[in-house]
């Protein structure tokens, strides 16, 4: 019967037991050595704490009763030694658990990020990034808090309790088994909590994420809520927000703390019969009052390691929380496929796309049988309405996203039989965002090139005409660029975002509206250096501006998700279709559309 409850208990991945099991195992076995030594220290701490309960009868007997005062002075110095070798353990103990905690929350942390890095972008789409910063730093570190609470427990605790219990029944078996009886009550009294602190912890999670939710968007979006007048909005958001997590972690006190009353009452209970028996046996049975005196002392060090032993089981079920957050995020499929995929076997760059179909939700289609060519040597750029499908295909070639039907080969190669990793090595790649990571504007360069040199980098920067903005700030190329590049202007950005594109030397360049924050002579002189640097590279580019693509080798149409026009710009012109109509739209000075619209 008990082999079956055991069975049924780690069944459940999401029992305490057997998330305390995975916990051990991938966390705590490794370090058993450090966890040893910490434990030899809980030991001492236990053996020094019984010891002077223990030496505290013997002073009083040898000073009241025996009158012997050398036998005192030598009592009260074991005292003052066995204090001093408590005091070191217990800062060795701390020292050791503390380095051994913030080890295991490190390891966690890496996990965590190498988790999140091997991520597709569907995964980032249905969640918030404020939900990965609480799950890096709360997750990582309730799997440390959940270890020490069962190390402290089931160590310094009950060895502590252990040592203390052991003088109690040498100096008063009687009064130790009175002193027991309360026990049972207390934990008692804290099992009806468990469940509860558990769904709270869990409430505690969520609700501290739409803080950081609301904390990150006020900041990122800070130009949107000065323009709209927002600040109400985002007041009333954040101050919901806090109110709940207020609300929140007053319940989880008071569930924690539910028991505490009743223990403290069932302690003073305890207290109060102990000191009337032993008052009993010391003045009417006439007991030793070195022997009364230590028991009691005892007693009362004992106390507080019983209480906390009580309550483990609430802290667990808070700490347990965190685990399970943890392990539910560790537990996502692996993808990252370096060591199990080829490379790519790459002789020139030509991409082609056979009739691909992919959606990013089952049911809303977004190609539909695409089918086209990319040569190398040559410019291919990709038109139509917004949401016809050209970023889509950008996100397939990077395999950004999978599950696409067709087929997508890269000289010749299904890139789905090639890894990742090993693929994008391949591909320069410039977005629209224009994203720049904190740091300055030479780290920003440099990331798309490996060991990239000064020179690199210079002539990278000169290429994309950003050389002569950079030069003009105090620090040079050491500005800082700020989060997310707020420091500069958008056409700052962006050239710095061509300039990491130009000096990856990749056989093909992907560019998604490259010059779309750039002034007429500026977005001139960058396609003059992507035409001059990637001449015999594959370019592929998806541009709204037509004009920006006239001198293109070969134009596609892409809308509603299939290729519906392919041709040189006077050819497409020449036929009259849908290019030949968006161009015309095109052509349409601002002013005068207004006016038409308001008409």
């Amino acid at each position: 019967m008990f082999k079956k409850f055991k069975e049924d208990l780690f069944a459940d991945p999401q029992s305490a037991a057997s998330l305390i099991r995975r916990l051990f195992a991938e966390n705590a076995t490794a370090h058993w050595r450090a966890y040893a030594l910490v434990l030899s220290m809980m030991a001492i701490i236990a053996a020094s704490t019984a010891t002077a309960a223990y030496l505290i009868g013997r002073a009083v007997n040898d000073a009241y009763v025996a009158k012997n005062f050398s036998a005192v002075l030598i009592v009260c110095g074991s005292i003052i030694v066995v204090s001093a070798v408590k005091g070191l353990a217990s800062y060795f103990q701390a020292i050791g658990l503390a380095r051994i905690s913030n080890r295991i929350i490190a390891e966690n942390q890496r996990a965590l990020c190498e988790k999140l890095l091997q991520q597709n972008l569907s995964f980032f789409a249905d969640r918030h990034s404020s939900e990965f910063s609480a799950r890096v730093t709360w997750g990582a570190r309730a799997a440390s808090d959940t270890i020490n609470t069962l190390l402290t427990g089931a160590g310094r605790d009950a060895l502590l309790l252990l040592g203390l219990m052991t003088v109690m029944v040498i100096q008063s078996p009687v009064l130790s088994l009175l002193s027991v009886v309360v026990m049972p009550l207390a934990v008692l009294a804290s099992r009806g909590a468990i469940k509860r602190v558990r769904d709270i912890a869990k409430t505690e999670f969520g609700a501290g994420t739409d803080i950081l939710e609301s904390l990150q968007e006020t900041v990122q979006g800070y130009k949107i809520v000065e323009a709209f007048n927002l600040h109400g909005v985002m007041r009333n958001r954040m101050t919901a927000n806090i109110s709940t997590i207020e609300k929140v972690s007053n319940k989880l006190s008071k569930a924690m703390n539910f028991s505490s009353p009743l223990m403290e009452a069932l302690g003073g209970v305890a207290v109060a019969g102990v000191m009337l028996l032993g008052g009993y046996q010391t003045i009417v049975l006439g007991g030793s009052p070195g022997e009364y005196v230590s028991f009691i002392a005892a007693f009362l060090l004992a106390y507080e390691p019983a209480k906390r032993l009580t309550r483990m089981n609430l802290e667990l079920s808070n700490s347990l929380a965190g685990v399970r957050i943890l392990f539910e995020f560790l537990d996502l499929p692996d993808r990252s496929d370096r060591n199990n995929k080829a490379d790519l076997a790459m002789s020139g760059g030509r991409i082609e796309f056979k009739t691909v179909e992919f959606g990013y939700r089952p049911t809303v289609p977004v190609l539909r049988g695409a089918s086209f060519l990319a040569e190398p040597g040559k410019l291919t750029a990709l038109v139509g309405p917004s949401g016809g499908g050209k970023s889509t295909i950008f996100n397939l070639l990077l395999r950004l996203y999978d599950g696409y039907s067709g087929s997508i080969q890269v000289d010749g190669n299904e890139i789905s039989s090639v890894s990742r990793a090993l693929l994008r090595d391949h591909f320069a790649f410039v977005g629209q965002d224009a994203f720049l990571f904190r740091g300055t504007i030479r780290d920003n360069i440099a990331l798309g090139l490996k060991d990239a040199t000064e020179r690199d980098i210079f002539a990278a920067a000169e290429a994309a005409h950003a050389d002569e903005f950079i030069s003009q700030f105090p620090l040079g190329y050491d500005t800082q660029v700020g989060e997310h590049g707020m420091q500069l202007s958008g056409g700052q950005r962006q050239r710095i975002s061509v300039a990491r594109a130009l000096i990856r030397r990749a056989s093909i360049i992907l560019l998604d509206e490259p010059t779309s924050f750039l002034d007429s002579e500026t977005e001139k002189y960058v396609n003059m250096a992507v035409s001059k640097l990637f001449k015999d590279k594959t370019r592929l580019v998806i541009a709204h501006r037509l004009n920006t693509v006239t001198h293109a080798d070969i134009i596609h149409v892409i809308e509603d998700g299939r290729i519906v026009e392919s041709g040189t710009h006077d050819t497409l012109l020449n036929e009259g279709q849908r290019y030949a109509h968006f161009f015309k739209l095109q052509l349409v000075e601002p002013k005068d559309a207004l006016v038409s619209q308001a008409s």
